[in-house]
């Protein structure tokens, strides 16, 4: 497994992982477009990938702009490997050195999603929209997880 930087040569890829999920789907594709990634790849903020034999399985990217995590996606096939976990430590880490106190995500109810942010610490603030959860990470709450030794 390689973790590094995503561009915009990974957006084909990137848009492969996201309508791979099974959970949190997009009600319609077309909405999130390879200029929105573009844009938020090199614009609003920055993102990671996870490759296995050079190709795409995950990727993280965070928005400066708005304060909030814009995708955290895997390909269902690699769940629970500690992909995820990985792609979220170094997205918040950059996050967090970019001078942000903090960081807000929606996420669909009853899913793995929720489950995972739950677990890496995030704190429910109440809805997002009319559908989805709104979860916030307060740079405090990060570097006092991050000082926790590891669970086994």
């Amino acid at each position: 497994m390689k973790y590094r930087e995503a561009n915009i040569n990974d957006i084909q890829q990137i848009q492969l992982v996201r309508h791979s999920v099974k959970e949190n789907i997009l009600s319609n594709p077309d909405l999130v477009t390879d200029d929105h990634c573009k844009e938020f790849l090199t614009q609003r903020g920055k993102g990671w990938v996870c490759e296995i034999d050079s190709l795409i399985v995950g990727f993280a990217i965070a928005d400066l702009k708005d304060n909030n995590i814009w995708a955290l996606f895997l390909k269902p096939e690699v769940e629970g490997k500690g992909i995820g976990r990985q792609l979220h430590e170094l997205m918040l880490d950059w996050y967090f050195s970019q001078g942000k106190e903090k960081v807000w995500l929606g996420t669909s109810p009853g899913t793995r999603a929720e489950k995972f942010y739950r677990k890496m610490g995030w704190t429910e603030t109440g809805l997002h929209g009319d559908r989805e959860i709104k979860f916030e990470m307060t740079r405090e709450d990060w570097l006092e997880r991050k000082n926790q030794p590891k669970e086994a």
